[in-house]
């Protein structure tokens, strides 16, 4: 029987790849499988792959022969997994060994639906601890009641799904919105909090994800990233009335770190960029705009009021915060 299974998507990552897989052979264990999904890679990628096929027992390789995206990829892997509990990984990142091992530990022992941990962040030779933004730890807990207080950075902020390990039972909740080539996590961690019934966060951080890495989306300033807005209107679809300053929070903090970095974007892409904001802010309830925007940074606030200059404003009392992440 298979305990863990985890999915590894990867595309053009020849850098990385044996990083990631000599990892995952220090944490190998006979009850574990690897699945990795070569998205289409038209490098290395799939001979460094076949290279650790001998060294890595519970390695299966499927490959799209013409990339679909990494929800696609993660859904790929999903469907062909067989074990109790799944998790992810992405190919440029690295594992802790005998990390797998203890985040096996962590569910079992808890008997929850998902359990979420930190991560390290690698940037050249630094590393940051970040935690996952709940400060109880090894408490089985209601999902649904770590989304809240809007104003305030909850769990719903912390949407990697390499962070965390899920029971595969958890079915389509799992699954990634298919159509979405960036932000594809926003409405699948919006999902899993407002519909899995137990999780719990426990201070495990053994996961090392690159970030700044090159050729990532997150660098890349092509059409792919006007899919943060399909990404949002699935987190806005169906939403209780009382998440909705919490989805309306996130949504515009997201907004302003994306105008504000909106060089990477040629003009005629900024600009059907910006039109695409100005248009979901006003399809949002604007005194509920209004008050997230008034609880950011002065310069978030001015580059939201910028874009929607007839947003009405705060009926409270200003909240001055310094620059909050994204």
């Amino acid at each position: 029987m298979i305990t863990l299974s985890v999915v590894v998507p990867i595309r053009d990552g020849e850098r990385f790849i044996a990083d990631a897989l000599t990892s995952l052979c220090r944490n190998a264990r006979h009850d574990f499988e690897f699945i990795v999904v070569n998205d289409g890679s038209v490098d290395a990628t799939g001979d460094i792959i076949d290279d650790f096929r001998a060294d890595l027992p519970g390695l299966t390789v499927l490959r799209n022969a013409s990339p679909v995206g990494l929800a696609d990829a993660r859904n790929t892997g999903l469907a062909a997994a067989s074990g109790k509990y799944v998790t992810f990984m992405d190919g440029d990142d690295w594992l802790a060994p005998g990390y797998l091992a203890r985040l096996v530990a962590a569910i079992d022992g808890l008997g929850c639906d998902f359990v979420r941990v930190d991560h390290v962040q690698v940037e050249g030779r630094k590393r940051v601890v970040h935690r996952a933004p709940l400060a109880r730890r090894g408490a089985v807990l209601d999902p649904r009641d770590a989304i809240l207080p809007a104003n305030v950075r909850t769990m719903v902020d912390y949407p990697y799904a390499w962070a965390g390990v899920y029971r595969r039972s958890l079915g389509d909740l799992l699954h990634f919105p298919g159509s979405l080539h960036t932000a594809e996590d926003r409405p699948w961690i919006w999902r899993l909090h407002r519909e899995a019934a137990t999780f719990a966060a426990v201070s495990l951080a053994g996961v090392f994800y690159r970030r700044q890495v090159s050729g990532s989306l997150t660098q890349v300033g092509d059409e792919r990233q006007l899919h943060f807005f399909d990404a949002f209107e699935l987190v806005f679809k169906d939403l209780e009335p009382k998440f909705m300053p919490k989805a309306v929070r996130n949504f515009c903090a997201l907004l302003a770190h994306h105008l504000e970095i909106a060089d990477r974007f040629t003009p005629a892409l900024r600009a059907r960029f910006e039109e695409r904001g100005a248009q979901m802010v006003r399809s949002l309830p604007l005194e509920v705009v209004s008050e997230a925007v008034a609880r950011m940074s002065v310069e978030r606030e001015t580059t939201l009021r910028g874009l929607v200059p007839d947003l009405p404003p705060s009926s409270h009392i200003r909240v001055r915060r310094d620059k909050e992440e994204s």
